[in-house]
């Protein structure tokens, strides 16, 4: 082979190899980012009977063929009641939620907690993220809507975190919601990915950008589309976002931006003490939580409008 060819089959070797190698370390690269934010399955660790509460377990199906564990909670044994929707944050489950269902239900209303996907008792997925827990909610208003003991007109949901973000991105996509409380919701998935790659020690230039374009990319979802601070805009229900004043997993200017971004005076911003998963603080507030709920329900009856 003369050394003109030999050189030039060398070097097209050489880059095939480099190639090969780059793809290979991207790969790897994907599936660690996989790996570092799949969302961590904690069962509950006690059944309703457990804990007192009269009720039923129910399986309910969402997308993909998927179906989520939850557990229903009749407001009054005689006669359907206004619904609420709960849903939990990234990696907790709807046991973790009792402390706020429970007030609800003694007020008389008819609870549905929920597991999102791969969380709890519910099917596994794919990968878990925000508006894949809003296609959750959106299953489980559809069964709640069919259940004898709810009110099909006067649904509301409350959502905690990530659930909180997904509660708002379901709301600004539907007009049947009689109101909605968002409990800690993050602004912005870049700000929230950013905090979090910071908190690991991750440089934003050049692996950080990576991720955050390789995470938009998984769920078919820009974050600018998915945003709390861009979707309340679109919510024509009532709504009260709660926060922590001292929430160091998501700060306080979170709520505080997605408020500034409301169409009306039907969003209103309530700030207790307490961090991020406050479930003492709401128990001790849920009065107020309760009151806007019952509130929003009697306007749903009325017909008021926002």
């Amino acid at each position: 082979m003369p050394a003109r060819r030999r050189r030039y089959s060398d070097g097209l070797m050489t880059a095939v190899l480099i190639l090969a190698a780059a793809l290979a370390l991207l790969t790897g690269l994907n599936l660690l980012i996989r790996f570092g934010l799949r969302a961590p399955r904690v069962l509950e660790t006690a059944s309703l009977a457990q804990h007192g509460l009269a009720g039923r377990e129910v399986r309910l199906p969402t997308v993909r063929g998927r179906h989520l564990f939850g557990w229903l909670l009749p407001g009054d044994a005689s006669k359907p009641a206004p619904g609420v929707i709960v849903l939990h944050g990234w990696g907790a489950n709807l046991e973790m939620m009792l402390p706020l269902a429970r007030p609800m239900r003694a007020a008389g209303l008819t609870v549905l907690l929920i597991d999102a996907r791969n969380h709890g008792g519910s099917d596994g997925d794919t990968f878990s993220s925000m508006p894949r827990f809003a296609e959750d909610l959106d299953a489980a208003v559809a069964l709640l809507k069919a259940q004898p003991e709810a009110l099909p007109e006067k649904i509301a949901l409350v959502g905690h975190s990530v659930g909180a973000a997904a509660a708002l991105l379901s709301a600004s996509r539907r007009d049947d919601l009689a109101g909605v409380i968002s409990l800690a919701a993050f602004a912005h998935p870049d700000t929230m990915m950013r905090r979090w790659l910071a908190g690991k020690g991750i440089p934003y230039v050049p692996l950080g950008w990576y991720v955050l374009r390789y995470v938009q990319r998984v769920i078919g979802h820009r974050f600018d589309a998915i945003a709390p601070v861009n979707s309340i805009a679109r919510v024509h229900c009532p709504v009260l976002l709660v926060h922590g004043s001292e929430d160091t997993t998501v700060p306080v200017g979170d709520a505080q931006a997605i408020y500034a971004r409301r169409p009306g005076d039907w969003v209103n911003l309530l700030v207790l003490p307490g961090e991020h998963d406050a479930s003492d603080e709401l128990e001790q507030h849920s009065g107020q939580l309760i009151a806007f709920l019952r509130e929003v329900f009697a306007a749903t009856a009325k017909g008021t409008p926002p």
